[in-house]
């Protein structure tokens, strides 16, 4: 892809690079943050990850390698860093991970940056009682209507795999969202 070498280029030449981070902050800042949200939940959580992804970015652009596409590599960086800012949470407060998911759950209703209802919570829980990894699977596939393709680079996992465990995720909500 020609256009995104160049602005590969644009990003590492000192001359270009601050009206070029420019154009990658706009670009990307609104789906990073959606995509951060729903892994981390909390609006204040995720505007700290979203921050520090960018910073990751910027400070390793230069190992850039371009095996992969700009966008799978930045998306990687912010599931990263998601999911430390969150083992480091959990650690920080004595609790598990999956406490803190399911505290933070309970405070959405509280959450004046979340739109959501009864029905938007109980499937927040439901993706909470789901290994780590079918969580990602689910919400980057569900919510963000991300491709497996795309995920795949993301997670560094084989489309076959991403595929049985979104379908192995959706079983699960929905015994969990029957149960009730």
């Amino acid at each position: 892809m020609p256009e995104e070498e160049e602005f590969i280029q644009q990003l590492l030449n000192p001359k270009t690079q601050n009206e070029a981070f420019q154009r990658l902050l706009l670009a990307y800042q609104k789906p990073l943050y959606n995509h951060i949200r729903n892994i981390v939940l909390n609006h204040d959580d995720t505007d700290d990850v979203l921050q520090n992804t960018f910073i990751k970015v910027f400070q390793h652009l230069k190992k850039f390698k371009g095996e992969s596409k700009l966008f799978s590599w930045i998306y990687r960086i912010a599931t990263n860093e998601a999911i430390s800012f969150l083992s480091q949470k959990a650690k920080k407060n004595g609790v598990s991970s999956e406490s803190l998911q399911n505290k933070t759950i309970d405070n959405l209703k509280s959450d004046p940056y979340f739109d959501g209802n009864e029905v938007q919570i109980k499937l927040q829980k439901a993706i909470a009682a789901l290994p780590e990894k079918q969580q990602l699977v689910f919400k980057m596939k569900y919510f963000e209507e991300l491709k497996y393709e795309e995920i795949s680079d993301i997670l560094g996992t084989s489309v076959g795999a991403l595929k049985a465990s979104y379908h192995h995720a959706v079983k699960k909500i929905e015994a969990f969202v029957m149960a009730d």
